[in-house]
C-alpha cells in the first residue's frame, strides 16, 4: 500500500469525519436499496449511525418508510426498531446528499445487449453526488464494476468540481458480498474488502465498514479491490462452466455425472466440488467476468477461458429443452403441444430473486418450440413468462398428472418433491433432487 494508513495524517475536514464515524455520529447514505444497499444500510443503522436511504423506486421508499420489507434477508421487524428509534429512513430525493458524512453507492450494474458494461447507473448517481460534494464527505462504491471504475468515473467527476482525493474527500471501492437467503453468511459477517483511492481514503472506509461489519480487508487501491469481486464471480462462473461441460460429457457416455461429483469430493485436498444446471443466474455470476472480458478486450487481450465458460454456461437452457423434448419422444409425444411444468423460476433455491434466471430461458425456447409451459414457484407468486403475466400453479395431484413432464429447474425447500414423484408422468431433475434413482426411474437426472 506504500505508506500506512496509520501514518496518514488527515485535513481538518477529514479528520473530523473519522471522529464522527468513530462517535458512530457520522450521516450514512446509501444510494440504492435493492440486495445490497438494505441489508447494508440496516446493518449501520443497528450500529447508532443515523442512515438515510436513497432510491428512485418510491415503492422502496415507501416500504422502508412504513417498516414493510421487500428483501427476504431483512425482517420487517428490524425496520420498525430502527425507524422507531429515528435511525433509518429514505427518500427518492438526492438532495439529502449534501447532508451525509458518508454516501454509499449500491446501485445496478447490468450488461447491455452487446455484452458491454450500462454504466448510465453509476454515473447518474455519481453526478447527483457531484452536484453536492463538500469537504469532509467519504464516497464509496459498491457496485461490481470494471477494474479502473473508481478512479476513471467518480473520481473524475467528483476533483472536476475544484475538491482534492485524500484532502477534501475520500473515496473507495468495496465490493458487495451479499449472497441472498443464505443466513449463515450475512452482511454482517462476510469480510469487506476496501480499497482506497489514497492511504487515507482506506483507512476511513475501513473505519466506516469496521464499525458494522467483523473484519475489514484493506486492499492497495481501488483497481485491485475491483479486481477481488472480479476474480470471485469468474471463478465460478469457468468452475460452473466446466462441471456444465462435464455433465454434457457424462450424459454422452452415459455416466451420472452426480455420482462421479460426489465421489470427486471426497478427495482432502485439490478438488472443489461444483454443481451442473439450467444455467446460471442472479446478478453477479452471468455479469461479473463479462465486466473484465470487456475492459481487456479494450487492451487487445482476449480473455478466453471467460468466453468459453460464458458460451456453455449460456448453453444450458438449450440443452434442457432438448433433453425434455427426448423425453417426451420416448413416450411418443411431441413437444409441440405438450404441456411442461416447471418448478422455480428463481435463479437460486429458497429465494425469491429473478434477476438473470435461466428458468426464462428456458421457458423461451420451449415456448418457441409450441410447448404449452407452466411454473410453480413457493417464493413467486407472479411473473411474466413469454409476453404474458402467468401465476404460480398450486401443486395438486390432479394438475400434475394432467401435464406431460415436469421439471426441476430451482430445487426450493418447500416444494412437494414426493407428490411430483407419485404423479408426475416424467420429472426431468436438473438439480439432482432425487439423488441416486436410475435414468430408468420416471426421474431423469440432468
Amino acid at each position: 500500500m506504500g505508506r500506512s494508513a496509520r501514518s496518514v495524517s488527515a485535513s481538518a475536514p477529514l479528520a473530523q469525519l473519522a471522529k464522527r464515524i468513530a462517535a458512530r455520529t457520522a450521516r450514512v447514505g446509501v444510494i440504492g436499496l435493492g440486495y445490497v444497499g438494505l441489508p447494508l444500510a440496516v446493518e449501520f443503522a443497528k450500529q447508532g449511525f443515523h442512515v438515510t436511504g436513497i432510491d428512485l423506486d418510491r415503492r422502496r421508499v415507501e416500504g422502508l418508510m412504513r417498516a414493510r420489507s421487500y428483501i427476504l434477508d431483512v425482517p420487517s421487524e428490524d425496520l420498525k426498531k430502527l425507524r422507531r428509534a429515528n435511525r433509518l429512513r429514505a427518500t427518492s430525493s438526492f438532495d439529502v446528499l449534501g447532508a451525509q458524512d458518508a454516501i454509499i453507492i449500491c446501485v445496478p450494474t447490468p450488461l447491455r445487449k452487446t455484452r458491454e458494461p450500462d454504466m448510465s447507473f453509476i454515473i447518474s448517481a455519481t453526478n447527483e453526488i457531484a452536484k453536492r460534494v463538500r469537504r469532509g464527505q467519504l464516497i464509496v462504491l459498491e457496485s461490481t464494476t470494471y477494474p479502473g471504475t473508481t478512479d476513471e468515473v467518480v473520481l473524475v467527476a467528483l476533483e472536476a468540481k475544484g475538491l482534492k482525493v485524500g484532502k477534501d474527500f475520500s473515496l473507495a471501492f468495496s465490493p458487495e458480498r451479499i449472497d441472498p437467503g443464505n443466513a449463515t453468511y450475512t452482511t454482517k459477517n462476510i469480510p469487506k474488502v476496501i480499497g482506497g483511492t489514497t492511504p487515507l481514503c482506506t483507512k476511513l472506509a475501513s473505519a466506516l465498514y469496521g464499525s458494522a461489519i467483523h473484519r475489514t480487508i484493506p486492499v492497495s487501491s481501488t483497481k485491485a479491490a475491483e479486481m477481488v469481486k472480479l476474480l470471485e464471480n469468474t471463478f465460478r462462473a469457468v468452475n460452473i462452466g466446466l462441471v456444465n461441460e462435464m455433465a454434457l460429457i457424462c450424459n454422452r457416455l452415459d455416466i451420472n455425472v452426480w455420482e462421479v461429483i460426489d465421489a470427486a469430493k471426497t478427495k482432502p485436498f485439490g478438488f472443489m466440488p461444483f454443481y451442473p444446471g439450467p444455467g446460471i443466474g442472479g446478478h453477479c455470476i452471468p455479469s461479473d467476468p463479462m465486466y473484465l472480458a470487456w475492459k481487456v478486450r479494450v487492451h487487445g487481450f482476449e480473455a478466453r477461458f471467460i468466453e468459453l465458460a460464458t458460451q456453455i454456461n449460456g448453453a444450458m437452457p438449450e440443452y434442457v429443452v432438448e433433453k425434455v423434448g427426448s423425453v417426451l419422444n420416448q413416450r411418443r409425444k411431441a413437444l409441440k403441444g405438450s404441456h411442461v411444468l416447471l418448478i422455480g423460476l428463481a435463479y437460486k433455491k429458497d429465494v425469491n430473486d429473478l434477476r438473470d434466471s435461466p428458468a426464462f430461458d428456458v421457458a423461451r425456447i420451449l415456448r418457441e418450440r409450441g410447448t404449452v409451459v407452466h411454473f410453480h414457484d413457493p417464493y413467486v407468486p407472479s411473473a411474466e413468462l413469454n409476453g404474458r403475466r402467468q401465476t404460480s400453479i398450486p401443486l395438486t395431484a390432479d394438475r400434475v398428472r394432467r401435464m406431460d413432464c415436469v421439471v426441476i429447474l430451482t430445487n426450493h425447500t418447500n416444494v412437494d418433491y414426493g407428490l411430483l414423484l407419485r404423479h408426475a408422468p416424467v420429472i426431468v431433475d436438473t438439480r439432482n433432487q432425487y439423488a441416486g434413482r436410475r435414468r430408468s426411474d420416471r426421474v431423469v437426472p440432468l
